[in-house]
Formats: C-alpha cells, structure tokens, sequence
C-alpha cells in the first residue's frame, strides 16, 4: 500500500487543524501544543506557519501560539472558506458568499461589456457550452469545473485585478454546493439560460443586460442552496 508522503501529511494536518480553529472546535484564545492538538510537535511547526499566515493563530511572547478571533482571519482565502463550508454553518457561509458576489459579480459583468477581449468572450461560449453538455450530472466535478471557469473568466474580463482576485472564493461557493451535496443532479435549465444571456450580453457590450443577468444568476443559485438538491 502507497504511504502518505510527509508533504501530504502536513497538509492534512493543516487542513484537520484549520477546521477544528474555524468551525469552534478548538476555541478562541486557546494555546497550540502537541498535547493539545494531537500532533507531533514537528507537524505543528509546520501548521503553525500556514496556519498563522491565514491569520487563525498567532505566536505570543511568553504564552505560545494561541487561536485568534473570526475577525482576524483571511475570510476570503479559499482554505479557510472551504473550512468554514465543511462546519455546521455552512448555508450561513453561502449565504455570506452570495452577498460578496452580490456586491461584485454583477459590476464585474458591466465592465467585462466593454472590456472583455475576444479571447474572453470566446472563453466565456465555450465554459457555457461545457456546462450545457454536463447539465444531466451537474452534480459532478465536470460540470464544476466549466461553472468554475465561466465565473472566473468574468471576473478577469472585468479588467479589474481586484475583482479578478475575488475568483478563488467564488469558486469556493461554487464547489461548496457540489462538494456538500448542494446541487442538483441535473442543472436548472432557467440557471444555463442566465450564463448565456450574460456571455451574449458582454459579447455585444450590453453593459445594463450583462449586469442584471449576472444578479439573477446569483439570486437564483442563493435561493437553489435553500432547496434540497434533487
């Protein structure tokens, strides 16, 4: 049987350890130790420094590394977001995601109307015609991954690298719904009509239309998250 090469093992590690600090299972204010978490004392080296890049725990003179607040946190991170997806607060998660992409996706769809490359608009038909072929198993990772595509391509096209840089989050709320059972099998053929509506809308520089093509697609997959997955 093919072990786990330590690389792997840190990263579980980490990914085990960053779920118990988000989802409360190890509290705010308490100090990391082998004894306490479980681990070795050189895995916890390693978790640490991920762990405090994201802004979970910190090193403190004299006391160790302790766990910090929600509010210290990278919110946005895709690692922490998947942590926090996988806990018992995950529709409230979405639910926060869905105002972020609220707030951005639609501008984003705006601007990609008169900046997105054609290159970018051809990215953007050939992501929809990927998710048009997989719709009968949109609960899987192929269907996924065009959804996946088709958003961050917007972002990119918006020609804002702010924006751009919001893509791996809303990726995270993307597979959030697949990875826990979220989505239906079979795609809202109402959700497909709405990415192409946009892709036609930015091809055509319609700014108004892409802007409120891109709102519907994320009301209608907040209110998708609210009904059991079929």
């Amino acid at each position: 049987m093919t072990q786990p090469t330590t690389g792997s093992l840190h990263e579980q590690a980490i990914a085990s350890l960053g779920a118990r600090i988000v989802t409360g299972h190890i509290p705010v204010g308490t100090v990391l130790t082998p004894e306490s978490v479980g681990i070795s004392r050189t895995v916890l080296r390693e978790c640490i420094r991920v762990l405090e890049s994201l802004g979970l725990v910190q090193a403190r003179r004299r006391r160790g590394t302790v766990v910090l607040p929600a509010a210290d946190w990278q919110a946005l991170d895709p690692r922490v977001l998947a942590w926090r997806l996988a806990g018992p607060d995950r529709l409230t998660t979405l639910s926060d995601l869905s105002e972020l992409r609220l707030a951005v996706e639609p501008v984003a769809a705006r601007l990609a109307s008169t900046r997105a490359t054609p290159d970018q608009c051809g990215a953007l038909t050939a992501a929809i015609v990927g998710m048009s072929a997989t719709q009968r198993s949109a609960d899987h990772d192929e269907y996924l991954a065009h959804d996946r595509d088709f958003h961050r391509i917007l972002l990119e096209a918006s020609g804002n690298p702010l924006f751009a840089a919001l893509s791996g989050a809303v990726a995270e709320a993307l597979s959030g719904r697949t990875t826990h059972a979220l989505m239906p099998h079979t795609a809202n053929p109402e959700a497909i009509r709405l990415h192409e509506d946009v892709a036609a809308a930015v091809r055509r520089g319609d700014a108004v239309a892409a802007e409120n093509g891109m709102r519907a697609i994320v009301e209608e997959a907040d209110a998708a998250v609210q009904r059991p997955a079929r």
